[in-house]
């Protein structure tokens, strides 16, 4: 092949090479753009972690409640267990409580305000590695006594489920997310608050199941992340370079 039809390839070369250089670049920016908004989030989650209980607030104000300003706020109210169907949600352990790292269920249930609204609560951490149903109707029975209980938790709002969540379990009342008014709705519990309430106190007497204060700690890896992308970006610029001279130096062959 002549010269002339070599330097068409070696111009197509160059812009791919240029192409794959910015695309790793960008995703390499992405990933040290995402770790700011994680440390940022972090701090944010922390603050109102520490921050005292207020009350929960009314059924008036929960339209404007959202996971940006309100996740994670500590509330304190009162309010009934109902005697409902109650729910276990799978976990293979969790972002923000050290002490469920392992595989196990939270505890759902519906509790009446004196106002009369339904707040789904999470009552806790249950060693339910099996997901036996037996096993969850022991941990919660003894909480639906038909009597008004000060609560203390956090404002969580439902997970969306992703492409690999399996279905739930209606024979079992087994959910793989935190979906509580999908929940509600399977189970009959009428309508329901926007938010659900994770549990922090009060702690049954045997401890199951097992509310507590929750702690932020996030996994941050985006910097690694970004890292490798920069690496993959100057790999590919380095093993153009050596090709692109390997090709002049054939070139000027005789």
């Amino acid at each position: 092949m002549n010269q002339p039809a070599r330097k068409p390839r070696v111009a197509g070369f160059a812009l791919f090479t240029l192409f794959l250089t910015a695309v790793f670049v960008a995703l390499g920016v992405w990933q040290l753009q995402r770790r700011t908004a994680k440390h940022a989030l972090v701090a944010a989650l922390t603050e109102r972690l520490a921050e005292a209980p207020v009350a929960l607030p009314p059924s008036s104000q929960w339209a404007a409640l959202n996971p940006a300003r309100d996740e994670f706020r500590r509330v304190s109210f009162t309010a009934t267990y109902a005697a409902l169907p109650d729910a276990m949600v799978y976990s293979s352990g969790s972002a923000v409580r050290k002490d469920a790292s392992g595989p196990g269920t939270w505890a759902f249930l519906p509790a009446r305000l004196p106002s009369g609204e339904t707040v789904v609560i999470d009552a806790g951490f249950v060693e339910n590695t099996m997901q036996d149903r037996s096993v969850e109707d022991r941990a919660v029975k003894k909480l639906v006594t038909g009597q008004p209980v000060a609560l203390t938790g956090y404002l969580r709002f439902p997970e969306p489920s992703g492409w690999l969540t399996p279905a739930e379990n209606r024979d079992k009342r087994l959910w793989f997310v935190r979906d509580h008014p999908a929940i509600a709705s399977a189970l009959g519990w009428g309508a329901v608050a926007p938010f659900y309430v994770d549990l922090e106190q009060p702690v049954p007497e045997n401890g199951i199941p097992r509310p507590g204060p929750l702690d932020v700690h996030l996994k941050d890896d985006h910097l690694q992340y970004a890292v490798t992308w920069f690496m993959l970006a100057g790999a590919v610029l380095i093993a153009f370079a050596v090709w692109a001279r390997g090709r002049r130096q054939s070139w000027a062959r005789p």
